[in-house]
């Protein structure tokens, strides 16, 4: 397949989500250019790209720091397309919430203002459903792209860094400075599982990482999305590529599951392999916030005890095209990298 001579711009090529979106542009015939904040990575990601796609003279690695003006206007020039999947995503809370929300919308006007003045057509940005769901614990229904979540809600410093950097990108698309009415379209992914391809351990693969490893003698009734990352990256050249999509937001779950049916997923696979921690366990609620006292990693979920809502994908399916792997296979194609990586 022939593209565009034009490049495409991927921000933050080391991530979990831009390497297998590079993949993926390469393998369709993409030119593509993409970021690091320092090229002291580029060997490394260049080596793992270089396992699945022929990079060839198709990709092109180059600095630019979220947190600095220099370098975007470079970036972006010559460019069809911007893809930008760059941002902050802590395991724990942070000390201050601008430790994430700083980068995060700062990072998303910088590339916005850069795309615009670089004539850029379309940006396609990588945001969360964590800008949809958050702050609505309890509301036991269907949740869309009509939802944003309530920053006032202390929802934590990631949901917030998310939901504001959103909102400061969509201002700017639907603003006044936007003059060369660039496109923009926003992608919101749950939690992200798939394959990890490198050393580079993501922290969408923490949970995963931490049921293999027994580290937890129980799970708690909580309910979360999940998408492949295989399938984030397709979504994201879909939302580059569909006219339609223009202009909008699109939630991106494969499907909404309790932890239930991941530490069973994760049983039935793994404990004749030697995994024989995997919790079977649920615990009462009475009991995880006990414990959220003494695990920061629990403390983070508490909020989202036994809350029963789905999260939607309908538009995604409609107007993209696009479907998704089922959660099984992202969870078991996970905990399998996980163990050929050295994780777990």
């Amino acid at each position: 397949m022939t593209h565009s001579s034009k490049p495409v711009l991927v921000t933050g090529a080391s991530g979990f989500v831009a390497l297998h979106t590079i993949i993926q542009l390469l393998q369709q015939g993409y030119k593509v250019r993409a970021t690091l904040r320092t090229l002291s990575r580029e060997a490394e990601v260049c080596e793992t790209i270089s396992k699945y796609a022929d990079i060839n003279d198709n990709l092109e690695i180059i600095t630019a720091d979220l947190m600095q003006d220099a370098d975007w206007k470079k970036a972006v020039t010559g460019c069809e397309s911007v893809l930008h999947v760059a941002s902050p995503f802590p395991l724990f809370e942070p000390k201050h919430e601008d430790e994430l929300i700083v980068p995060a919308v700062q990072g998303t006007q910088r590339v916005l203002r850069a795309a615009h003045d670089a004539n850029i057509k379309r940006v396609v940005i990588v945001s969360s459903m964590a800008a949809i769901a958050s702050g609505h614990n309890g509301e036991n229904r269907t949740f869309n792209e009509d939802d944003w979540s309530l920053v006032e809600n202390n929802i934590g410093a990631y949901a917030k860094s998310k939901t504001l950097a959103e909102h400061e990108a969509w201002n700017f698309i639907n603003g006044k400075e936007n003059i060369n009415k660039m496109e923009m379209v926003a992608i919101n992914p749950p939690l992200i599982l798939g394959p990890v391809l490198n050393k580079d351990f993501p922290t969408s693969a923490e949970m995963i990482r931490t049921f293999m490893l027994g580290q937890v003698p129980g799970y708690a009734r909580l309910k979360m999305g999940v998408v492949d990352v295989r399938d984030v990256a397709s979504a994201l050249i879909l939302a580059m590529t569909t006219p339609e999509a223009t202009g909008n937001r699109f939630t991106i779950p494969a499907d909404t599951i309790w932890y239930k049916e991941i530490v069973t997923t994760l049983h039935k696979k793994y404990a004749e392999r030697g995994y024989k921690k995997i919790p079977r366990i649920e615990f009462p609620g009475f009991l995880v916030r006990i414990l959220a006292l003494f695990d920061k990693k629990i403390a983070i979920v508490v909020r989202d005890l036994n809350w029963d809502y789905i999260l939607s994908n309908e538009k995604a399916k409609r107007i993209l095209k696009w479907n998704p792997r089922s959660a099984e296979e992202s969870i078991l194609s996970m905990a399998e990298s996980l163990v050929e990586q050295g994780f777990v």
